[in-house]
């Protein structure tokens, strides 16, 4: 499925991400990362437009198949400066990085795009994918989803005590899943 859409991809698309290095790859053949552990490295999430984006550290998500589509799962809590970003715009990206990893999670895990443009501050380049969804050209691997759906956690159907334990004293508010339909990724 991913392989028709990444052959349907404008040309230009492909040239964008081609002139930073980036190759197009089929997730379903060409993802090498193990998908129980790829969220516990620590990624990027992005969303916005070309007007004003936001980035930030995840550390949950998962990766897998959801009617009948290719799909990422991310989690952005409430008082996230991205979660607005993430509401407004249809598609978002996930990047991992290898060279100055642990600088850029850091950086982009505790400080605020309300306070100032963070890429700007790590000297991150923004690129645009055909959809208009922002990545940097720093990235090693950039998923780029369309958003099918999204809803908040409701305490009323937390199960165990693991999630209530979990919000118990977490001031950025219960996080909202985003599931989005993989239609793009590029790998370096």
């Amino acid at each position: 499925m991913l392989a028709m859409a990444l052959m349907t991809l404008a040309p230009s698309t492909v040239w964008a991400q081609s002139e930073h290095g980036f190759k197009p790859m089929t997730v379903e053949q060409d993802f090498a990362d193990n998908g129980f552990s790829w969220f516990r490295h620590a990624l990027l999430l992005a969303a916005g437009n070309r007007e004003q984006s936001n980035a930030m550290t995840i550390g949950w998500g998962s990766i897998g198949t959801l009617w009948r589509k290719t799909a990422v799962t991310v989690y952005v809590a409430e008082n996230r400066y991205t979660k607005q970003f993430m509401d407004r715009s249809p598609y978002f990206t996930v990047m991992a990085f290898s060279d100055r990893k642990d600088e850029i999670m850091e950086y982009m895990g505790t400080k605020s795009g309300r306070d100032g443009d963070k890429a700007k501050a790590l000297g991150l380049h923004t690129a645009y994918t055909e959809h208009g969804a922002p990545y940097y050209i720093e990235a090693d691997i950039v998923v780029e989803c369309r958003t099918m759906y999204a809803a908040p956690f409701d305490p009323q159907y937390f199960k165990s005590e693991v999630p209530q334990q979990m919000y118990t004293n977490f001031s950025a508010g219960l996080h909202t899943m985003y599931i989005g339909e993989v239609v793009g990724a590029w790998q370096k």
